[in-house]
């Protein structure tokens, strides 16, 4: 069977309150490529599993559930018991990247009912493309998630509501980018070439705006546009926030040097959110060796909060010796003046008395 449960991924269900129970199931598909020989309309179904008090298993569309949607890989989540009463849950289905965190624009929540044995919840889950060209499929496998909360009635009469789910704008744009489907102006950037669309980008930065359609189009109508001054993992990050508003995972200890790279990047295109968003990610980061630095930078790209942040962890050091040592002085003695004369301004009247034979 291609499609099998990690042993370690099924979630023990835990009640949240006093009316529903909540767990996770994790499926991973093994031997993609094997499984598309599985024509549309055929499934292949997971081992059940329990949350909630109740039994699920997941069927796996390789070719779509239905002839419009041959393209894609489509998902049912069906009870696996005869139930009495139906079955009220709040689903969130996800695709894991590598690491194993949910994938937030290939994520899906929404509140259902379950009335009987092989009822499911049906989903249009991706574009076969889409997945094929990501990172997410890797060693022809690739993994999903499913949190449930079953939902208890406390009162036997039921209120009708309609349940509105959470925006998934950002999820197509998403797709739009990664498929390259329409794609009409292209960058380069080092030895990388990025595809994208001008319209979104024009509605998202006034500056691409003008770089594609106003007065400064002209210099944009060669077919790759060279992106000085930015290093293609920037650039890459930069795209997928303005197609979806959130920015790419990166490891812990490379956080801080794409948060200043960005913060430029962002101010260079009039992207303000994403300027606060560096801006609020580097007051995380102030610390000995970096304070000068991203001082500097906060000075430059007027980041009033970054700036204050800075010189107060300065001027709060007790390792003041450290932070203002020579090689970060001359720095900003050469590359942003006055700062440093703010900076001593602040500093100096609070520095540690020292003795002539210190001096």
């Amino acid at each position: 069977m291609p499609v099998s449960s990690l042993a370690s991924g099924d979630g023990p269900p835990s009640r949240s309150d006093a009316g529903a129970l909540s767990g996770y199931h994790v499926l991973k598909i093994l031997g993609y490529s094997r499984t598309k020989i599985v024509p549309n309309g055929k499934s292949i179904k997971s081992h059940p599993f329990r949350v909630g008090g109740v039994a699920w298993h997941v069927r796996y569309y390789p070719n779509g559930d239905t002839a419009e949607e041959a393209d894609s890989i489509s998902i049912h989540l069906v009870l696996a018991d005869a139930v009495a009463e139906e079955v009220k849950a709040q689903v969130t289905i996800g695709l894991l990247d590598q690491d194993r965190n949910p994938v937030p624009f290939h994520m899906t929540t929404d509140v259902f009912k379950f009335y009987n044995k092989g009822i499911g919840w049906y989903l249009k889950f991706i574009k076969r493309e889409v997945l094929e060209k990501s990172e997410y499929l890797r060693n022809d496998c690739f993994t999903v998630r499913f949190d449930l909360t079953v939902l208890k009635d406390v009162h036997k009469e039921e209120t009708p509501f309609v349940t509105v789910p959470p925006p998934d704008m950002h999820r197509h744009f998403g797709d739009l980018l990664s498929s390259k489907e329409g794609v009409d102006v292209r960058f380069r950037v080092g030895a990388e070439t990025f595809s994208a669309h001008r319209l979104v980008l024009a509605a998202r930065s006034p500056v691409f705006k003008a770089e594609l359609y106003g007065a400064m189009k002209e210099s944009a109508t060669s077919n790759i546009i060279p992106i000085d001054d930015m290093e293609a993992q920037v650039f890459s990050a930069l795209l997928t926030f303005i197609y979806t508003d959130e920015l790419p995972e990166v490891k812990e200890q490379e956080e801080s040097a794409m948060a200043q790279h960005l913060l430029v990047a962002a101010d260079r295109y009039f992207l303000e959110r994403l300027k606060l968003i560096c801006e609020e990610k580097l007051c995380k980061h102030i610390d000995r060796d970096s304070a000068a630095t991203i001082l500097a930078l906060a000075k430059k790209h007027s980041c009033g909060v970054l700036k204050e942040a800075c010189l107060e962890f300065i001027q709060s050091s007790v390792d003041q010796d450290s932070v203002m040592e020579t090689g970060r002085v001359e720095y900003l003695i050469s590359s942003r003046p006055s700062v440093l004369k703010e900076l001593m301004s602040k500093v100096v009247p609070h520095w540690p008395f020292r003795s002539k034979s210190n001096i």
